[in-house]
């Protein structure tokens, strides 16, 4: 950041009194711009024995499958992003049921939420986002072509709990994988 959104200023990144790190601080009016955690919010939409699973169309992950998601917009609850991002990449419609996964990922700044959800009908397509659409038993499930490793975590917390009915909450926080040299 170099220039403050609301008087135009430039910024320095200065620790402010009271506080515990370095903040983008405006040089003219003084105020600290805060920046957080970027919450990337999904869901698990079931239908009977399946989850409906979507192809990526855009980077990250091209090509590579994933649960409909994508960031939470200002002014909107977590299950309604949920709903949502299920809307926008799937075309389908789903009742939230619970808050099923949670997982931390502080060193790209973001937190994952996913939710169980229950298709309301099986008029789904692919979204702008997505090549293409599917459900998928646990058997089916492309494995080797998953895209993130919240959304592989809580599939197979998803499909263990699934057979004894009983769900619950799943916290995790995820480390950088170590890249091969």
């Amino acid at each position: 950041m170099k220039y403050c959104s609301s008087c135009g200023a430039a910024v320095e990144l200065r620790t402010p009194i009271d506080d515990n790190r370095a903040r983008h601080i405006c040089t003219a009016c003084g105020i600290i711009h805060y920046q957080n955690p970027r919450m990337v919010i999904g869901s698990i939409p079931q239908w009977e024995d399946k989850v409906l699973l979507c192809r990526r169309a855009i980077e990250p992950c091209y090509g590579l499958w994933t649960l409909p998601g994508g960031f939470m917009e200002n002014g909107e609850s977590t299950a309604d992003a949920a709903r949502r991002e299920t809307l926008e990449e799937a075309n389908a419609r789903v009742e939230i049921i619970d808050l099923y996964s949670m997982y931390s990922l502080p060193h790209i700044d973001q937190v994952h939420m996913m939710f169980r959800a229950r298709l309301l009908d099986l008029d789904f397509s692919p979204g702008q986002e997505s090549l293409e659409v599917k459900l998928f038993t646990e058997a089916e499930i492309p494995w080797d072509e998953l895209a993130f490793r919240p959304v592989r975590y809580s599939l197979e917390h998803y499909f263990a709990e699934r057979n004894s009915g009983t769900f619950s909450l799943h916290v995790g926080e995820l480390k950088p994988v170590p890249r091969a040299v």
